[in-house]
């Protein structure tokens, strides 16, 4: 059975559901509102009834979400209802979990409405890979958006303004061009300048100088210890300048210390505490993301016969049996590793088109839908042109003219925000998203070539940790290379003839049903 077309007619009963990540996404175009009414109007046109509506406005790092797990409970209590309304797969899923909890409800049916797309448990397993890959690139996105911000953070640091909550001794405050700053708390600010004053003769010891910030409050209760007073005699944001991600910025805001009344205190320090600059004699590139699979603690490198790099487990618990690996066997394990993320160049480039066409689509029904509201704008226009006419003409008057006029003004607005929500389908996620799999073909030839701190990236970049286990790398992959990895092991597993061993495999790759899909099976299995 084909999958269903969007002008399909029915009577079945639908849930709706709509989210923003953020309150001010909720005053936007694309508000709550705007996505209700595109979905209403939808389920108007094919004679859906809506059983219910569902709508959160939260953070898309927010553990989880109240309309979301209402909507789960709602369809799973309601087997009449199996049809699902959202706009697009960003609005519905935010993380893979979301996307296994919605394909397990039995006989559901998502349509994506600005996508023109529905997804069924009839729909073709090439459509449901299509789907999936949108859903790793909706998730690459929200992911992207906490970059943005991490961006955000830098331009702020960079343009001297202090781009986090407020340091002790400070307060966050509206600074003249109205970006949040800080300032200088008057109740605070004279206690951390007296304790800079007080370290730089050097004659208290860390321990005395918590006891004087304790005895007169410098948290505003609580205990001081000598590892606070350490980190705010150490700051530099308190003297005119501030660290932010290893960079160091001038402040635009007031310092509490001065310049040279803080470099006193850091000499004061160095030579109370005998601090001397520490020099690495070699990179372990590895340490610090691998652990040893026999006791579970970190791998740790160590240099033999003074050229040998080694990595062995720290033996945190006494001597471990796991053996001594050269780094060049671990860089060889890597690489293997990442064979299993990479995507036949046929393949990709398959993919890459079926996502771009339905993206046409998308483009199609945001051209068209854009179009009637324009021509209701138009429409109300046209009005509003031929009342000011009647207005100079005596045939109306003020009050009615006013009134009406508001009235249209009103419509238009909500017009113009409701065409700005559809924003200009520029597919700028889906062509970063095909990058990301283009990426992957590759990545295991690239590593190969890489001097030892580019390999530390590239692996930083694909997996959060790894196991040493049984002289094989067992790594813990970051999304949406999860994915990547386990639609590759369940194409092999197909190939082999053994069945998948567990039910996402079936879900993204079920049975095989055209040429296109036995070619993308084959396409997916190991290099």
């Amino acid at each position: 059975m084909t999958p269903q077309k969007a002008d399909r007619r029915d009577s079945r009963s639908s849930v709706l559901y709509a989210r923003v990540s953020s309150q001010e996404q909720a005053k936007e175009g694309f508000s709550i509102p705007a996505q209700d009414k595109l979905l209403r109007n939808y389920a108007r046109e094919r004679q859906l009834e809506i059983g219910a509506a569902f709508t959160d406005i939260e953070t898309a790092k927010r553990a989880g979400r109240t309309g979301f797990d209402a909507m789960v409970t709602y369809l799973r209590k309601n087997a009449s209802c199996r049809v699902l309304l959202v706009e697009k797969t960003d609005r519905l899923y935010r993380n893979f979990r979301d996307w296994v909890t919605i394909d397990e409800i039995r006989g559901l049916e998502v349509h994506f409405v600005k996508e023109a797309t529905v997804i069924s448990e009839e729909s073709r397993s090439s459509e449901k890979f299509i789907h999936g890959i949108k859903v790793l690139m909706a998730k690459n996105f929200i992911d992207n958006l906490s970059e943005e911000t991490r961006k955000g953070m830098v331009e702020k640091a960079s343009q001297g303004i202090w781009p986090s909550y407020a340091p002790i001794g400070y307060l966050n405050a509206d600074g003249a061009n109205g970006k949040r700053t800080i300032k200088p708390d008057p109740a605070l600010a004279p206690l951390v300048r007296r304790l800079y004053e007080l370290c730089a003769t050097g004659q208290h010891s860390l321990k005395e100088l918590a006891a004087i910030a304790q005895s007169e409050r410098l948290t505003r209760g609580g205990t001081i210890n000598k590892s606070t007073v350490n980190k705010i005699l150490r700051n530099r944001v308190y003297s005119g300048e501030f660290e932010w991600r290893g960079e160091k910025y001038t402040a635009a805001y007031e310092s509490i210390v001065p310049r040279d009344l803080w470099l006193a205190t850091q000499a004061a320090l160095d030579r109370r505490l005998g601090t001397r600059a520490k020099k690495t004699g070699h990179c372990f590139p590895f340490s610090g993301m691998l652990t040893c699979g026999s006791c579970g603690f970190a791998m740790v490198g160590e240099i033999k016969k003074g050229k040998y790099v080694y990595y062995h487990c720290s033996g945190a618990r006494g001597k471990c049996g796991e053996p001594y690996v050269r780094q060049e066997t671990l860089e060889e394990a890597y690489a293997v590793m990442l064979r299993r993320i990479s995507i036949d160049e046929d393949i990709v480039n398959w993919i890459a088109t079926a996502l771009r066409e339905s993206h046409g689509d998308q483009k199609r029904f945001r051209d068209e839908s854009v179009a009637k509201l324009q021509q209701e704008h138009t429409r109300l226009q046209s009005r509003l042109d031929v009342m000011y006419e009647d207005r100079l003409d005596g045939r109306i008057d003020l009050s009615l003219f006013e009134r009406k006029s508001g009235e249209y003004r009103q419509d238009q607005a909500r017009i113009e925000a409701q065409i700005s929500g559809f924003g200009t389908a520029d597919g700028q996620y889906m062509e970063a998203g095909i990058r990301l799999l283009e990426l992957t073909r590759n990545m295991h030839r690239l590593f190969e070539k890489q001097q030892a701190a580019e390999k530390r990236r590239l692996l930083d970049f694909v997996v959060s940790n790894s196991v040493w286990r049984e002289r094989k790398i067992v790594p813990v992959w970051r999304q949406p290379f999860d994915m990547i990895a386990l639609a590759n092991e369940s194409a092999q597993t197909e190939t082999s003839g053994k069945p998948p061993d567990n039910g996402l495999n079936r879900n993204w790759l079920p049975g095989m049903d055209s040429n296109h899909d036995s070619r993308l099976q084959r396409a997916l299995s190991y290099h």
